[in-house]
């Protein structure tokens, strides 16, 4: 019987190494995951957003996983729990809640594949409203003060802040490859990351040679249950 490890994390590519690309994951996978996370905690990691991943791995993913890392780790779940962005996007409601603006209407935060898009006025502000706000932003600097604040009180997550057309701004990773997902593991002494794209260009390759990692280049996700049964649940 393998002995559980505390201390270490092995973290999963989605696409051709946990199902087939953008494929159901079978229900081989399902139960090697299953006996993984009797041994080591587990996690995945992925481009997509968390509704694309569940149409893969499942309703139950963020019941199935330790950590789910979404949009490359933007979008983070532990134990159940979204983390990361959740800090933020606290804090940001709150600074928009207390800003004395003419105009509020709603969306103020917006989920983007690798970033999110803040408004202090709202992105349901009709056309009339935007120009408005943003001879209003001109002279009071509504965006410049708040992205000041922002990464003042968010420096250590390295996010960069770019400020563009008449309402808003983007708010996204340094570097937004996977290795983003890694800032959230500083309690684990052994990252093992599995994929299938770990060459130089590929969409892995970054968590893949991280010095934070070892890295194991999979085929398939035959390959994964075969080298994490033999790493993992019968060394």
């Amino acid at each position: 019987m393998a002995v559980r490890r505390p201390g270490v994390i092995a973290l999963f590519d989605v696409d051709d190494t946990l199902t087939a690309p953008r494929k159901v994951v079978t229900p081989e996978m399902s139960e090697c995951m299953r006996e993984l996370r009797k041994v080591v905690t587990v996690g995945i990691v992925g481009g997509s957003d968390l509704t694309k991943i569940t149409e893969q791995l499942g309703k139950t993913v963020i019941d199935d996983y330790d950590y789910v890392f979404t949009e490359n780790g933007l979008v983070a779940h532990k134990d159940r729990t979204l983390i990361g962005t959740q800090e933020f996007i606290n804090f940001t409601l709150h600074y928009i809640a207390d800003l004395d603006i003419p105009i509020k209407r709603g969306t103020f935060i917006e989920f983007r594949s690798g970033m999110l898009n803040v408004s202090p006025i709202g992105r349901n502000c009709s056309q009339e409203e935007r120009d408005e706000f943003e001879r209003y932003n001109k002279v009071q600097n509504i965006r410049p003060k708040m992205v000041s604040v922002l990464r003042e009180k968010f420096g250590h997550l390295n996010l960069t802040f770019s400020i563009g057309g008449q309402i808003s701004f983007d708010v996204f990773p340094q570097g937004w490859d996977k290795t983003y997902c890694l800032r959230y593991l500083d309690d684990f002494q052994e990252i093992h990351f599995f994929g299938d794209k770990t060459y130089k260009g590929g969409n892995d390759h970054e968590i893949y040679e991280s010095e934070r990692t070892v890295g194991h280049t999979v085929t398939n996700p035959e390959d994964t249950i075969k080298q994490c049964t033999a790493l993992f649940l019968n060394p």
